[in-house]
C-alpha cells in the first residue's frame, strides 16, 4: 500500500545525509526512515540495498524481518482479550496455563540450574507482559546460570520444530532467574503471551492476528513466512564481520529472501519475534497506537487499554537493564519500554516516550509531548539501539518534534 506523505516543508536532508552514510560506510546494507506527527506521515525515506550482491535498491514496499518488534503486536493482541475481560492481570498465570503454576527459582548464589527453593509467589499475567516474571532468553546473558539452562533445553533463536504449546512446556520446567515481580530480565515472556493469546482465545496465534489486527488494519504482507509471490521483495539480511564494533565497516549475509529461514511456514509462531512485515503496514499499527487505539474506522483497542498499557508496573527501583545495551531512565509498561526519567541530551518532548525494537535493527518510538513517532529499519544482526538509530531520533525530535 502506498503511503501518503504530507507537505510540510520541513528540511530531512541532515537526517538524510547520516542514513546514507551508514549505507556507504558498509555498515548496514539497506536502512528506511519514517516520521510522523499526529498519525500524519511528513517523512519517509529508503537508503541502500534489497541485497548487497547485485545492488538492487530497497523497495519502497520491501519486506523485514522484524523479530522483536513483533512484540508490540502480540501485546496488543493479549490486552485485546484483557478488554473482553478474559483475564485480570493479577490474575496468576497457571489460572490458564497450569505448568507455570509451581515454578522454582535459582537461590541467590547458585552455580548450576538445580540450586532452587520453591517461588514464593506465582507469575502473574502483567509480569509476563513487563518482563519481570524471572523467565530468561539464553543468549543475553549466555554464561549465566539461568542461560545455560536455557541453552541446555531449547535454542530460542535457531529451532523452529516446535509450536507454542510445546515451547512454553519446556520453559516452564526451567527456573526464574528471581522471583516474580522483583526484578526485570528481558525474556521469552511474549512467547508465553501468545500462547497465552491461544489458550484464551481457542485460535491460532496466527489466525487471531489475521482475524482480529492484520485484516481489520489492511496489513496484508505482515506473517510468520514470506510466500514465494512475495520473496522478490524480502531484503537480505547480513551480520558485522566484527559484532563487538558496531561503526566497523563490513558485512556477512546471514539469512538469504529466497531460501532461507522465512520461506517456508513454521510451527513456531514467536509472539516474541516472528513476524515479517512491511513499514506500510507496521506503520498502520503504529498509527492505530498514536490514534488511541483506532484506524481506518476499526477500533482495536480502547485508549483506556492503551494508557494502562503505558503505565509503569515494575516494582519501585527495579528499571529496565541489559548487560549490553545502556536504557537508563526506562521502566516497563505492558507490552512497552518506557522513558520514565529524561537523561542528559535527551530532548524534553521525549518524557513518557513508549517504544520497543528488533534484534535486525526495526525500531518504533512513539512520543505524545512531542507529537513525533518514528520508525527506522535495517536487516542487520545485531542491529538493536544501534547507533544509527539513536542519530535517527535525534534527528527526528531535532527536525520534526514539537518544541
Amino acid at each position: 500500500m502506498a503511503l501518503t506523505i504530507e507537505s510540510t516543508g520541513l528540511d530531512f536532508s541532515p537526517m538524510y545525509d547520516r542514513m546514507r552514510f551508514y549505507v556507504d560506510e558498509n555498515i548496514l546494507s539497506c536502512c528506511a526512515t519514517l516520521v510522523m506527527q499526529g498519525t500524519k506521515i511528513v517523512d519517509y525515506k529508503t537508503f541502500g540495498y534489497m541485497n548487497l550482491e547485485d545492488k538492487s535498491p530497497l523497495q519502497e514496499d520491501a519486506i523485514y524481518r522484524m523479530y522483536s518488534s513483533t512484540k508490540l503486536v502480540t501485546s496488543v493482541a493479549l490486552m485485546m482479550l484483557y478488554e473482553q475481560g478474559h483475564f485480570k492481570l493479577d490474575d496468576p498465570l497457571g489460572k490458564f496455563m497450569p505448568d507455570f503454576a509451581d515454578m522454582q527459582v535459582l537461590t541467590a548464589n547458585a552455580s548450576s540450574a538445580g540450586d532452587v527453593v520453591a517461588a514464593k509467589n506465582p507469575i502473574l499475567i502483567k509480569h509476563i507482559l513487563s518482563h519481570s516474571a524471572g523467565l530468561s532468553y539464553g543468549f543475553i546473558e549466555p554464561d549465566s546460570v539461568v542461560d545455560q539452562a536455557y541453552n541446555k533445553t531449547i535454542n530460542v533463536l535457531g529451532d523452529f520444530s516446535l509450536d507454542l504449546e510445546e515451547f512454553c512446556a519446556e520453559i516452564a520446567k526451567l527456573p526464574l532467574a528471581y522471583e516474580p515481580g522483583t526484578s526485570w530480565r528481558y525474556s521469552v515472556a511474549t512467547d508465553v503471551c501468545a500462547r497465552l493469546v491461544e489458550v484464551l482465545s481457542g485460535q491460532k496465534f496466527d489466525e487471531f492476528l489475521r482475524d482480529n489486527i492484520f485484516t481489520p488494519l489492511a496489513m496484508v504482507d505482515t506473517d510468520f513466512w514470506v510466500p514465494p509471490e512475495k520473496t522478490s521483495r524480502f531484503t537480505t539480511m547480513y551480520a558485522p564481520t566484527d559484532i563487538f564494533k558496531p561503526m566497523a565497516p563490513g558485512l556477512v549475509k546471514v539469512d538469504d529472501p529466497i531460501a532461507g529461514q522465512y520461506n517456508q511456514q513454521r510451527k513456531w509462531l514467536s509472539g516474541g519475534g516472528g513476524l515479517a512485515s512491511t513499514v506500510s503496514d507496521y506503520v498502520a499499527f503504529l498509527q492505530m497506537l498514536v490514534n488511541g487505539g483506532e484506524w481506518n474506522g476499526q477500533r482495536i483497542l480502547k485508549d483506556e487499554t492503551l494508557a494502562l498499557m503505558r503505565t509503569n508496573q515494575l516494582a519501585e527501583g527495579v528499571s529496565v537493564a541489559f548487560p549490553m545495551w545502556a536504557m537508563p531512565g526506562t521502566v516497563f509498561g505492558l507490552g512497552f519500554a518506557l522513558k520514565e526519567n529524561l537523561q542528559a541530551g535527551d530532548p524534553a518532548g521525549a518524557q513518557g516516550e513508549y517504544h520497543w525494537g528488533g534484534m535486525a535493527g526495526t525500531h518504533s518510538w512513539m512520543a505524545p509531548e512531542a507529537d513525533l513517532t518514528g520508525f527506522c529499519l535495517t536487516q542487520r544482526m545485531p542491529g538493536f539501539w544501534h547507533p544509527f538509530s539513536h542519530e535517527f531520533k535525534a534527528h527526528a525530535y531535532a527536525i520534526a518534534g514539537k518544541q
